[in-house]
């Protein structure tokens, strides 16, 4: 295993990693790594051949076997090891991220501090992974479970955290136990390649990750292998729902995590400082391409107030590159992504929302080429709205108005998604009946993006997720693994024999 081999072959292409190494694709379809705020092609991603997956899978499935019997206490000291690399090389991945992938510097090392806590909680695996033992059940019978990990999986992790989502996937699947295969987002699979060799470097075997580079092609073939028993995305809501199709129809587990639509409720008697100041950063951070982003206000009774200066706020967020001082927000992932954000704010002053704020003409000195869009805020928008109905996911923050608590819990529960909400306000009791009718999975109170630390589980829910288990925490070992349970009973030599027992029951 030759860990200190390039990432990229001589004409930059990144390369794929099959049991261990990192090899040259022979694919002869590859698209441009591109630098959103200069359009540099810095790298090429291939698109990984049907020999080069099977090749991934057999790869893992040949290492499962020698894993999954080495010892808990080994694994652990891998994740141990990695948390430690991560924290060395942090600076310095966190400036390849900037550079693909767009965001500050500042948010990019949160990208991946955010994955590293995941790792952090991977290390304590001797623990999540605890069976239970009850003795005497019956006359001398035991009885105990025994969580056991499941083979072959797969993740598939997006553009906008290329940090963060594969160390919420391949670090909880391998700690377990099992072999994982990663399908990093083609558009910026540069950092994810730096941190999957700090794995390598950490004592992960040959075998036990792999990765493959690409779009459907690949998604699809991991969707369909059948020596993959597991399958964990991060995406889009329309690609989550082809992929949690056809991997279950093919008699995988699947965990889906996918669009959002999250609203922040402001009531009137919420600290108004912290309030503008969190939905101003919720919002705008990471260009909006955050599936957390607080993308809506709902501003109860006399709160609708504090939208113009909350536009205000907003207008005097720095827009640069992400790797220049004092950046609040970078460019938007592509061209693509850019045209199709002002498309959507073009929609919403077509049908009738009033733009307080218009980020559709920002120009950055000496990036003039780059895709950035400012911040964007519409005041008085209608549910029936694009801007309303579709995920932006870019930095525009559409704001409702409403009279009641009851009538912003409506609006909340009407909406499709249930990622994430979150509520503004000094009242216990208003929290506390929020909380309680509230039909989303993710819940802040007086915390505009809520994101639970790893010991506890991803939750979104609804049109925002597929599957019944989260990504992280608790609830992941239960998707790595599989619970068997054992009931014994031991003999002496000189034990009397009962006879033959007909019945079902114990005795």
């Amino acid at each position: 295993m030759n860990i200190t081999a390039s990432l990229y072959t001589d004409d930059r292409t990144i390369r794929l990693l099959i049991n261990g190494e990192l090899v040259a694709s022979r694919a002869s379809e590859r698209r441009p790594i591109v630098n959103p705020a200069t359009q540099e092609v810095l790298a090429y991603t291939p698109f990984a051949t049907a020999d080069e997956i099977n090749a991934a899978v057999a790869s893992a499935k040949a290492a499962f076997g020698t894993w999954r019997n080495t010892p808990i206490a080994t694994r652990m000291r891998v994740m141990l090891r990695l948390q430690a690399l991560l924290r060395e090389n942090l600076p310095r991945i966190a400036r390849v991220l900037t550079e693909e992938q767009g965001k500050t510097l500042a948010d990019a090392e949160g990208d991946i501090i955010r994955g590293l806590e995941v790792v952090e909680h991977a290390c304590s695996v001797g623990t999540l992974q605890l069976g239970e033992f009850a003795e005497n059940v019956a006359g001398g019978v035991d009885t105990y479970s025994l969580r056991q990990p499941i083979g072959v999986c797969a993740g598939i992790t997006p553009f906008n955290f290329p940090a963060m989502i594969p160390l919420w996937m391949f670090p909880m699947a391998i700690a377990c136990g099992n072999t994982f295969v990663l399908k990093p987002s083609e558009q910026d699979p540069m950092s994810t390649m730096e941190i999957v060799r700090l794995a390598l470097e950490a004592g992960v075997p040959p075998g036990v990750l792999n990765v493959v580079h690409g779009g459907k092609e690949v998604v699809d073939a991991l969707c369909t292998h059948p020596d993959v028993v597991a399958l964990s995305f991060v995406g889009s809501t329309a690609v989550g729902t082809h992929v949690y199709d056809l991997a279950g129809r093919h008699g995988k587990r699947v965990q889906s995590m996918m669009g959002a639509k999250n609203h922040a409720v402001v009531m009137p008697d919420a600290n108004k400082e912290h309030t503008l100041n969190a939905l101003a950063g919720a919002a705008f951070g990471a260009a909006g391409q955050r599936c957390m982003a607080a993308s809506v206000a709902v501003f109860v009774g006399e709160s609708s107030q504090w939208l113009p200066e909350l536009a205000q706020r907003a207008k005097a967020l720095k827009v640069n590159a992400g790797g220049e001082p004092s950046t609040d927000i970078g460019p938007v992932i592509s061209v693509n992504a850019k045209a199709r954000i002002e498309a959507l704010i073009a929609s919403g002053v077509s049908e009738g929302a009033q733009l307080l704020l218009d980020g559709r003409q920002v120009k950055v000195p000496g990036y003039e080429s780059g895709n950035f869009v400012g911040p964007t805020v519409f005041g008085g928008v209608k549910t029936t709205m694009r801007i309303y109905t579709e995920e932006i996911f870019g930095p525009v923050l559409v704001c409702l108005e409403v009279t009641t608590l009851a009538d912003a819990i409506a609006l909340v529960n009407a909406n499709p998604y249930g990622n994430g909400v979150a509520l503004f306000t000094q009242s216990g009791a208003v929290a506390r009946r929020f909380q309680n009718e509230i039909d989303v999975g993710q819940v802040g109170i007086n915390v505009p993006i809520p994101v639970p630390v790893p010991m506890f589980s991803f939750t979104g829910s609804r049109g925002s997720k597929l599957g019944d288990l989260g990504p992280y925490g608790k609830q992941v070992v239960q998707f790595y693994t599989q619970t068997k349970t054992v009931t014994a009973r031991w003999f002496d030599d000189d034990a009397v024999s009962t006879g033959v027992n007909t019945t079902i029951s114990l005795k």
